[in-house]
């Protein structure tokens, strides 16, 4: 016969769970940690080193590490103390809760204390319990029930605690020792769970064409433990690699090498004295605090070849400056968001745009987008097309008939080349109240192997070859006003 008791055991069993993970937490209880060290990496790992000091008696023993991070990668442990040889390692993983509690008493007898809700009289029963799955299933006196979470007050007790429940992640070690007597242990560990980002916020002054940038570090902790007044080191830059993506925000890669140690091909940005990294926290620390770094702002628009804008559009607007050591921000940026701002005529900082920066050597220059030009425009159009066919020919093909292993005649082919004479007509509209100048990129000017040679026959604006593909205009628009220039082009194309 099924019948269903009506209890409150799945809600104890929350809130317990929930207490749990508060203590898990909690920064200000007891650690059993010793000296410790923790590095975070960008690629979500970290590397956990522990030192502690171990009364190890003589011959076989078992030594436990409680409060190692949850989510230890055990495959990359390694222990050391003098005189101990390491025979087996184990990580115990199952935290005590009550959903654990009774997930190992199946198949086994507890005890349920009912309260009676109108005389507050309480009866005990023994009951069996026989599954935990979707819910807990329980044999009281040959009849089976379904505890419920349906209002009614019950207490679970259980006669023992079951010897792999561990109050906090536990790693123990067995080993064989030659001596007995206190000295240090060290376990060394990765995990992932520990991460860490950059931000940055920046006060741009246009009038006076500089920003004032400060940088902080953003830790987080979701390894199910608080690791306790570590000695906390930051590396800077992609370990073991990443995608190697088009970066939109550099203008150029620095060449100086920052003043901060470096491991390998990365830096290490120390967290200045020991710090607690709570579990399930948000910690920032402040690495950057520089004013006046010189900074201007960029308008800038481009097209690609023999296009033709029916609508006008916005320029973008962006932010430039340098890392460098002389004028600049004088250090290496790691990747992050930069946040800008600028104050309003009450004086008030106001929010006017960000973007992101990948790790960036100190030395480079950088120009973020932060938005579309509300008072600046540009438009862009074909103005005039020829042909221009030329008076001699060219030789494009030649080849070789064989038979029978002999050239038997060779071939060359004429055709005559075409080319063309383009204008091209790029107008600019400015609203502001002062001239503006607009860095316009005319690009698809390389058409690859088979048309890679062309002429600028006449420009407005004398332009500067970026690379064989574009050619860059720096154009003055004045205030309130607008400006038309003309290039003319003589291609294969």
């Amino acid at each position: 016969m099924l019948s269903h008791a009506r209890t409150t055991f799945v809600a104890c069993l929350l809130a317990a769970t929930a207490a749990s993970a508060s203590a898990q937490s909690d920064p200000t209880e007891p650690s059993a940690q010793g000296d410790l060290a923790v590095t975070i990496y960008n690629n979500g790992q970290s590397l956990v080193q522990d030192v502690r000091q171990l009364d190890i008696a003589r011959g076989r023993s078992t030594v436990t590490f409680p409060d190692v991070s949850a989510m230890i990668r055990p495959e990359t442990l390694s222990f050391n103390a003098a005189d101990t040889t390491i025979i087996e390692q184990n990580f115990d993983f199952d935290l005590l809760t009550p959903q654990k509690l009774m997930e190992k008493a199946v198949g086994q007898e507890v005890t349920l204390i009912r309260t009676n809700p109108a005389t507050g009289a309480e009866t005990r029963q023994r009951a069996e319990v026989l599954s935990t799955v979707g819910g807990v299933v329980i044999r009281v006196n040959g009849q089976v029930e379904v505890l419920r979470d349906d209002g009614l007050p019950v207490r679970v007790i259980f006669d023992d605690l079951p010897p792999n429940l561990r109050a906090r992640p536990t790693l123990s070690v067995n080993l064989e020792s030659s001596r007995g007597g206190t000295r240090p242990a060290s376990i060394r560990y990765l995990t992932p769970g520990l991460g860490w980002s950059s931000d940055y916020v920046a006060l741009f002054d246009e009038a006076k064409g500089t920003v004032d940038m400060q940088g902080w570090v953003t830790l987080t902790n979701t390894t199910g433990t608080t690791f306790t007044n570590a000695d906390t080191l930051l590396v800077v830059g992609d370990v073991g690699g990443g995608r190697n993506m088009r970066r939109s925000d550099m203008v150029r890669p620095g060449t100086q090498s920052a003043e901060r140690e470096r491991l390998g091909d990365f830096y290490l940005y120390p967290i200045e004295g020991r710090t607690t990294i709570a579990n399930n926290q948000t910690k920032q620390v402040s690495f950057l605090d520089v004013q006046g770094v010189p900074a201007a702002r960029v308008y800038s628009a481009g097209a690609g070849w023999l296009a033709t804008w029916d609508d006008w559009q916005s320029v973008s607007s962006a932010i430039s400056f340098n890392s460098s050591r002389e004028g600049g921000l004088g250090d290496a940026l790691p990747a992050g968001t930069v946040r800008f701002y600028q104050r309003d005529a009450s004086g008030n900082p106001q929010f006017i745009g960000e973007n992101s920066i990948g790790h960036t050597p100190m030395g480079s220059v950088l120009s973020l987008r932060t938005g579309d030009a509300f008072d600046v425009f540009s438009k862009v159009e074909v103005e005039r097309r020829d042909k221009i066919t030329a008076a001699d020919y060219e030789r494009s093909a030649r080849y070789r008939v064989i038979e029978n292993g002999e050239v038997t005649r060779e071939v060359e082919v004429d055709r005559a080349v075409d080319y063309y004479r383009t204008t091209m007509r790029y107008s600019f509209t400015n609203a502001k109240s002062e001239p503006v100048t607009v860095e316009f990129r005319q690009s698809g000017l390389d058409r690859g192997y088979w048309a890679n040679d062309y002429r600028v026959v006449s420009e407005d604006v004398e332009g500067e070859q970026l690379n064989a593909d574009t050619r860059l205009y720096r154009v003055t628009v004045p205030a309130n006003g607008e400006r038309v220039i003309r290039v003319t082009y003589e291609t294969k194309y």
